[in-house]
């Protein structure tokens, strides 16, 4: 029987080296991190520091060169396929259309299609695409296709949910919406999520806690517990009470390892 106390994803005493132009590159040295279950979980830290590979090595993807990752308290040994992963880019089949693309994961599962076309069609109207089921990848904005790239990790309910810097490339505005309406999903569904990213303002906004990685061979440098009432609004967080003290405690650590990066 599965121990719901435990965290849902731990590493330990990991280390990974990678052999890159015939040298070897150490990406993380004796890292030990806990995620907890149901948690929003943000991983920050300076360009190059291993912040991707951390969520590969969570997926299965790679291994660790020692150390062990364990997920439910089993060893990851191959792909894991109970986590959903957001990458970067928006990877949607150009050949399908919009319905197609959400569809896809409820189809390899064999899902009837009644049921997956009714549970898509409710994801869609969550994420504002209604009126573009039938529109191809090439026919949507940027902040559509991410809308259906998150929306095809999400409609399978994976327990965990790996996000790779998933709103990097997109606008500004585009950006803060689909924070918001990642944060009200989150709210609402509480799924684990391990999430990617550069800004640090998107890390508090979104968070339960912020774990900061050092500059490479990474080690975890601290881990931020972020103490503010939910649900958020994402728009004005600035101006919710506690926002500037935490931002301010993380940044002058953030700050430190972005200036010895710099260096």
């Amino acid at each position: 029987m599965e121990d719901n106390s435990r965290p849902v994803i731990e590493f330990s005493n990991v280390c990974k080296t990678f052999l890159t132009k015939g040298r070897e590159v150490e990406a993380f040295a004796n890292v030990t991190l806990a995620i907890k279950r149901n948690e929003f979980t943000t991983i920050i830290g300076p360009s190059g520091c291993g912040k991707t590979t951390l969520l590969r090595l969570c997926a299965g993807l790679i291994y660790p060169s020692s150390g062990q990752v364990l997920y439910k308290g089993r060893a990851v040994s191959a792909i894991n396929t109970e986590v959903g992963f957001v990458t970067q880019d928006s990877n949607l089949f150009p050949w399908l259309t919009l319905m197609e693309n959400v569809e896809f994961p409820l189809v390899i599962r064999g899902v009837p299609k009644n049921e997956r076309r009714k549970r898509a069609e409710e994801f869609l109207a969550v994420y504002g695409l209604e009126g573009f089921e039938s529109h191809y990848p090439h026919e949507l904005s940027g902040g559509m296709q991410k809308r259906a790239s998150i929306i095809r990790t999400m409609i399978y309910g994976p327990d965990v949910i790996l996000m790779d810097e998933p709103f990097g490339p997109l606008d500004a505005q585009t950006r803060l919406n689909l924070q918001q309406e990642l944060s009200n999903i989150w709210s609402k569904e509480k799924k684990t999520i391990v999430f990617v990213t550069h800004d640090l303002v998107e890390a508090i906004s979104l968070s339960d806690a912020v774990v900061l990685l050092s500059p490479r061979p990474a080690t975890i440098r601290e881990i931020f517990p972020i103490i503010l009432s939910r649900p958020r609004n994402i728009y004005q967080i600035h101006i919710q009470a506690g926002f500037a003290d935490i931002y301010q405690k993380i940044w002058e650590q953030f700050g430190d390892e972005f200036r010895r990066d710099r260096g």
